[in-house]
C-alpha cells in the first residue's frame, strides 16, 4: 500500500502548478487525497514509516544552494494537507510565496477557547555533498536516514503521529491544538513571520518542532547577518601603488572589528546562552591575481543575547563600531532576528515539563521560527526528538527510539490537555 503514496502528492503538485489562482483548485485535489487516506489506502502504519515517507518527499529550501532540482515546499504541503484532513482537520494551504505555502490544520473551530499550535517547518537545507541518499528514508542500524530526518521531519512525524493517536478527542479539548507547518525556515523564516502577522492573535502558545532531544528550549539567541563592503581602485598588479587594494582594506578593517566588536559583545551575556558572538563566515573579492581588486566584501554572523537586543541590537552596535574606529566599510545588507525568551512559569511550559521528568528546561545558540512567533506575541518554545548535532550533516539521521519517544511524549501532552479547565490556561490574546 505504501507504494502508491509517492504518486498522489506529485499529482497534487502538478495540478496546483497547472492551475494557479485563488487556491480553490488546490483545495479540490487535497480533498480527493484526503478521501483516499480515509479509505485506509497508503496510510503509514507507524511513526517510523510516516517519517520515511516524509523524508522521501523532497522539500529542500530553494534559496541557498539546494543541490537538487527537487526543491520547494509545495509537494510536502499537499501530502500534509491530505493527512490532516483524513484525521478530521479543516486544512488551509496558505500561500506565502508562489508555490510555497504554510499548512494550517485546525481540529476545532475558532470559538474563543485557548489555542496552541504544534509547528515544525516544511523545508530542509540543501543536499550537496551528502554521503547517503538524501531522499532515501532508509531504515538501518536503528535509525532513519536522509535529509530532514532530524531537522525537522522527525519532530514533524512525532507531532503528526500524536495527533493521529488523539484524533478522537481533538475537537472537544478545552485547549484546542492546531498543526501549522511553516515554509522557508532555513532562509528568511517568511512562513512564521507571515503566519504570526495573520493569525497570531488566535494563539496563546506554540510548540515549534526542532530536534532538541526532547528538552524544552525556551531561550535562544538571535542573529544579525550583515554584508560589509570595501571599495578600492583597480590597477595593474605590476604597479599596485597606482591602485587601492579593497581586499587589504577589508581584511585590516575586519581585524580591528574582530578585536573591538568582539570585546564589546563579550559584555552581553546570559546565564544559559553565554555571551554574544561574532563570526566572519564568508569573504569575496578580486577577479585576477594581476589586477588590484577594487571590491571586496565579507559576511558576518553576530549571535545576539537578550540583553544585547534590549540595548538596541547588534546592527546598532555594528554601526557604532564602524564609526568609532573610522573603518572604511559599508553595510550593504543586514538582516536581524531577535532572540527568544519564554517564561519558565508559563502554564504550557510547566505542562510539558510534567509529562516526563527527563524533559528539562534548556537554551540554544541557534534561532528558529519560535523567535518570530514569540516576537509577534505568541509565547513559544522548541521541542522535538532528535539531536541538533545531526542537523544539516552529510549523513543525517534520527534514532528510532528517540522518534518513538517523541511521538509518545506529545501524545501524552495532548491527552493531559483534556484535564485542563479553560480557566487554568491563558485565553487567546485579544
Amino acid at each position: 500500500m505504501l507504494g502508491v503514496l509517492p504518486v498522489l502528492p506529485r499529482l497534487l503538485y502538478a495540478c496546483n502548478r497547472n492551475h494557479p489562482g485563488d487556491g480553490q483548485t488546490s483545495v479540490h485535489f487535497r480533498l480527493a487525497f484526503g478521501d483516499v487516506l480515509r479509505q485506509g489506502l497508503a496510510m503509514p502504519a507507524d511513526v517510523i514509516s510516516l517519517l520515511q515517507h516524509l523524508v522521501r518527499i523532497p522539500s529542500v529550501n530553494p534559496d541557498n544552494a539546494p543541490g537538487t532540482a527537487l526543491s520547494g515546499e509545495e509537494e510536502i504541503a499537499g501530502f500534509l494537507g491530505g493527512w490532516l484532513e483524513a484525521l478530521g482537520a479543516e486544512v488551509v494551504l496558505e500561500a506565502v510565496q508562489v508555490g510555497r505555502p504554510n499548512v494550517i490544520g485546525r481540529f476545532a473551530p475558532l470559538d474563543g477557547r485557548p489555542r496552541i499550535l504544534l509547528g515544525p517547518h516544511l523545508d530542509t537545507v540543501g543536499v550537496g555533498g551528502m554521503t547517503i541518499a538524501p531522499f532515501g528514508g532508509e531504515l538501518r542500524d536503528g535509525r532513519v536516514w536522509g535529509r530532514g530526518a532530524s531537522d525537522t521531519k522527525g519532530p514533524m512525524a512525532a507531532m503528526l503521529w500524536a495527533l493521529r493517536e488523539t484524533r478522537a478527542s481533538l475537537a472537544k479539548l478545552p485547549v484546542a491544538v492546531d498543526f501549522v507547518a511553516f515554509m522557508g525556515e532555513e532562509s528568511g523564516q517568511w512562513g512564521s513571520k507571515d503566519f504570526v502577522r495573520r493569525h497570531g492573535a488566535d494563539y496563546m502558545f506554540a510548540v515549534v518542532g526542532e530536534p532538541t532531544s526532547m528538552q524544552v528550549v525556551r531561550v535562544t539567541k538571535g542573529s544579525l547577518w550583515a554584508t560589509l563592503l570595501a571599495t578600492g581602485k583597480a590597477a595593474h598588479s605590476a604597479q599596485p601603488e597606482r591602485g587601492e587594494n579593497a581586499i587589504l582594506k577589508l581584511t585590516r578593517a575586519l581585524d580591528t572589528l574582530d578585536y573591538h566588536l568582539g570585546h564589546a559583545l563579550a559584555g552581553y551575556t546570559h546565564p544559559v546562552l553565554g555571551r554574544s558572538t561574532l563570526n566572519v563566515g564568508v569573504i569575496r573579492g578580486g577577479s585576477r591575481p594581476n589586477i588590484v581588486p577594487d571590491l571586496a566584501e565579507a559576511e558576518l554572523d553576530i549571535r545576539i543575547t537578550p540583553d544585547l537586543a534590549a540595548s538596541g541590537g547588534a546592527l546598532r552596535l555594528l554601526r557604532e563600531m564602524l564609526a568609532d574606529h573610522a573603518l572604511p566599510l559599508e553595510i550593504v545588507a543586514a538582516h536581524e532576528n531577535p532572540p527568544m525568551e519564554t517564561a519558565a512559569t508559563h502554564p504550557m511550559v510547566q505542562a510539558l515539563l510534567a509529562v516526563d521528568p527527563a524533559t528539562q528546561l534548556a537554551g540554544a545558540p541557534w534561532f528558529s521560527d519560535a523567535t518570530h512567533l514569540s516576537n509577534g506575541g505568541v509565547p513559544s518554545i522548541c521541542l522535538g526528538p532528535g539531536s541538533i548535532n545531526q542537523a544539516h550533516t552529510v549523513d543525517e539521521f534520527i534514532d528510532i527510539a528517540a522518534l518513538q519517544h517523541g511521538a509518545a511524549f506529545l501524545e501524552e501532552f495532548i491527552r493531559r490537555l483534556e484535564l485542563r479547565a479553560p480557566a487554568a490556561v491563558p485565553m487567546a490574546r485579544e
